[in-house]
């Protein structure tokens, strides 16, 4: 993920670093099965038909004097297919790899110059948002001004100062548009002559998830510290009008790209508590309880005698058997059986999907907590029954390329690019669950869940082992809802709405507060609240829920 740099400068930037080199996944792509419009390098959204553009021209590249940071540049899109047209220019740290795009699209209409409205239209001129000139180096930034009707999708970056020609850019007729917002705030340059800042974001559509629409252009938001980031009203993202979603993948194209793509998962050497198949789980003895009930009743193993839909109301959750030895056995999982759930959807408009691999742990252990130099493993907090846990596979539909991967961790998370994941075999990406609480991470190592500066918080441990799970041959696909009803035959147990594990109540706080009495007193008095630093789920933990009745499997990834 990108982070943000602050740059303070007294003069111009230096240009002695080298340019960023383009990165490409370690294994070339194979052919794709035929059908539909899946990696065909154009995406249809109705009205407008886009293409991604990668090849670029260098229009001014800024470096930190500190030494601190490579800093940024800014690109204009080169090659561009005729009849297509810029929507706007491109900026991406010099610090990874040059793996940007930005979208340029051109009107479908079999002669759009004689619309009244084309999809399409020039701007009328431009707007200067910011400069910097000097004798050394100059840069200027425009946003281009649509005509009534139209909204501008980016910003273009010029070396002079006389104001870009209107043919450099199109805008887009509002109804083909979506609101966009700020997303990772790029860098910030910080005058000595003024007390505004200015100020590069990404943008990306405000509403996310499968049934949105909205499709980012790629390219970048800028301007003062006076702007208020969450208000982009300036530029807008794409909306893909086309509710086909020809794009997507179909049936033989998804199995391809989970047998290309699917990750091997790493679970810790020390690991106790380890995943099993859904079926090994209901077979060897989970049991159903309803309230009011106190004996639970056996669960069939496809799970058919599970109350189906509803909501989680309460009434009704899985736990283990009674008998201490089935109870303990079921505890440990069984890796043989594992395998991946595939939740399948559309993202970003349909320009991408989403492959959602879902793992399920019979159990989650108790949480380690550090504090300072200490690690102090609890007996019961952090304990719960039934863990789900996931990670995403975002593929370019443009290509079928892996662009991203996200890793779940326990209520929050983060998006990974390609270039920083590691690798096993071809192009498949590794994952690595942590000890106890199987949160996914893209590097083994220790992980902090709490606060990183004090040494305060939950210990995550993540490393090889013997204990794996190749996903791409042990996985089974239970949804993809855009291919119509029907063609994925969804389990029983995915439509079981309640808690995967009973409600637990301890008095997890007062065990906490004898921890937090042995830091130093000068971190107890610095720290308002220190309870704060620990998750909110150490304090009590709800029976987790199944995969249908998380945030995600609507809406777009947290982080």
């Amino acid at each position: 993920m990108f982070g943000c740099k602050s740059l303070c400068w007294d003069s111009v930037p230096e240009f002695t670093d080298p340019d960023p080199l383009p990165f490409s996944l370690p294994s070339p792509l194979p052919q794709w099965p035929q059908g539909g419009s899946f990696a065909c390098g154009r995406i249809c959204l109705g009205e407008i038909e886009v293409i991604k553009v990668n090849k670029f021209e260098k229009v001014w590249r800024c470096t930190s004097l500190n030494g601190k940071s490579l800093g940024f540049t800014f690109y204009r899109p080169l090659e561009i297919p005729e009849g297509f047209f810029c929507l706007g220019h491109y900026c991406q740290s010099n610090d990874q790899p040059l793996r940007g795009y930005v979208l340029v699209a051109r009107d479908t209409s079999s002669d759009a110059s004689t619309l009244e409205s084309p999809a399409l239209e020039k701007p009328l001129n431009y707007s200067l948002i910011w400069s910097l000139d000097s004798h050394d180096e100059c840069v200027y930034f425009w946003l281009p001004n649509p005509p009534t009707g139209y909204k501008a999708m980016g910003i273009v970056v010029t070396s002079s100062p006389n104001e870009p020609e209107v043919e450099e850019v199109r805008c887009v007729r509002d109804d083909l548009t979506e609101s966009c917002e700020t997303s990772d705030l790029l860098l910030t340059v910080k005058s000595k002559y003024s007390k505004d800042s200015f100020q590069v974001w990404n943008t990306q559509p405000c509403d996310r998830g499968m049934l949105a629409r909205g499709v980012a252009v790629g390219a970048f938001f800028c301007g003062s510290t006076s702007v208020d980031p969450e208000q982009v009203v300036d530029i807008a993202c794409l909306k893909n009008l086309d509710s086909s979603l020809h794009a997507m993948p179909n049936q033989n194209q998804i199995h391809a790209l989970i047998q290309h793509y699917g990750p091997t998962v790493y679970f810790h050497p020390d690991e106790k508590y380890l995943p099993s198949s859904v079926q090994w789980f209901f077979k060897n003895g989970a049991v159903l309880h309803a309230a009011g009930n106190k004996k639970g009743i056996a669960i069939d193993y496809q799970g058919s005698n599970l109350p189906s839909g509803g909501t989680n109301d309460g009434a009704f959750w899985i736990d283990l058997p009674t008998d201490a030895d089935a109870r303990n056995n079921l505890k440990k999982g069984n890796i043989e059986s594992a395998e991946l759930y595939v939740h399948v959807k559309p993202a970003l408009g349909g320009a991408y999907t989403d492959i959602v691999m879902w793992v399920f742990c019979p159990f989650n252990g108790p949480a380690t907590l550090k504090v300072a130099l200490m690690n102090i493993e609890m007996n019961k907090i952090g304990e719960h029954i039934g863990d789900w846990e996931h990670f995403t596979l975002r593929i370019s539909n443009f290509t079928g390329e892996l662009w991203s991967v996200y890793f779940s961790q326990h209520s929050g998370g983060g998006w990974v690019n390609a270039f920083d994941l590691e690798f096993i075999k071809g192009n498949k990406p590794i994952v690595y669950s942590s000890k106890d609480g199987h949160a996914s991470f893209p590097h083994p190592g220790t992980y902090l869940q709490g606060s990183s500066k004090l040494g305060i918080g939950v210990r995550n441990d993540a490393a090889p082992s013997k204990f794996i799970v190749d996903s791409s041959i042990k996985y089974q696909i239970v949804a993809a809802e855009y291919l119509g009803d029907g063609v994925i035959a969804e389990p029983c147990w995915l439509q079981y709405m309640r808690e995967w594990g009973p409600t637990i109540v301890y008095d997890s706080r007062s065990e906490i507060e004898k921890i937090i009495n042995l830091l130093p007193l000068f971190v107890r008095f610095s720290v308002e609240n220190l309870f704060e630093l620990f998750p909110t789920e150490l304090y009590g933990e709800e029976g987790p829920t199944g995969p249908k009745e998380k945030d995600n499997w609507l809406g777009d990834e947290y982080c």
